[in-house]
């Protein structure tokens, strides 16, 4: 099957995380938003008049199937690709992590849109700046403690020990963003979650996802996206 990803094409954002799983399963899909009329056709299946429409992008179109919602496609992807847990509690259990992430993705997004999207940032610098710090002071020991301790109960390297499931390659990609957006900061962090550490450089040399961040799959970091650097929120 050749599944089409749908997602806005100039920003990694949410569906990075989709693009993540397809590029280790070596699975065949395009990222069909970035081709030709491929955004109108995003936008239209987002107005159709199924049954079951998409809300919002990401989405995935496998066979007959619409599939939206990070977690949920990842939900459908790993058994199938092998970046799942054979056993319905412990599916259920990557998937409670992955929804666990989506929440902390959200408080990222908030540190430099925290009065509201229709605001530009410029709108609410002092907020931002604010929120970051609550960010950096409670929000990221709270969430990135949370993974480094159940990495390191695992035994290791991975969330579940030693099979790569999804959540870890979600997990390289917000140690990733965090040290795009949040340089200054993370540097000084990361020596708390070596367990987390360690997993991002196990994830980024797994062939194909070498492979994938050094070619032009992999969108850049911009302030377009979730993930976003500005000088005056990274103290």
């Amino acid at each position: 099957m050749r599944y089409e990803l749908y997602y806005w094409p100039m920003i990694q954002g949410r569906g990075e995380y989709v693009r993540l799983a397809l590029e280790d399963a070596g699975a065949d899909y395009v990222d069909a938003a970035r081709r030709g009329s491929g955004e109108s056709r995003m936008m239209a299946m987002m107005k159709g008049r199924g049954a079951t429409p998409p809300f919002a992008p990401p989405f995935l179109k496998a066979g007959k199937l619409v599939i939206g919602q990070t977690a949920n496609i990842l939900l459908y992807l790993g058994p199938r690709h092998g970046l799942a847990p054979k056993a319905e509690a412990q599916r259920l259990w990557v998937h409670q992590l992955q929804l666990t992430i989506a929440d902390f993705v959200d408080e990222v997004h908030d540190t430099h849109h925290p009065l509201g999207t229709s605001l530009y940032y410029e709108d609410q610098r002092p907020a931002a700046k604010r929120r970051s710090s609550e960010f950096w002071s409670d929000r990221v020991p709270k969430f990135l403690g949370y993974f480094e301790r159940l990495i390191g109960a695992s035994g290791g390297p991975y969330l579940n020990g030693r099979r790569l499931c999804y959540a870890d390659l979600s997990l390289f990609q917000i140690v990733e963003g965090l040290r795009y957006a949040f340089p200054n900061n993370m540097k000084r962090f990361e020596r708390k979650v070596p367990h987390l550490i360690d997993l991002r450089d196990r994830v980024a040399a797994r062939p194909n996802i070498k492979a994938y961040l050094a070619s032009d799959r992999r969108i850049p970091f911009n302030e377009d996206g979730i993930f976003r650097h500005y000088p005056a929120l990274d103290g």
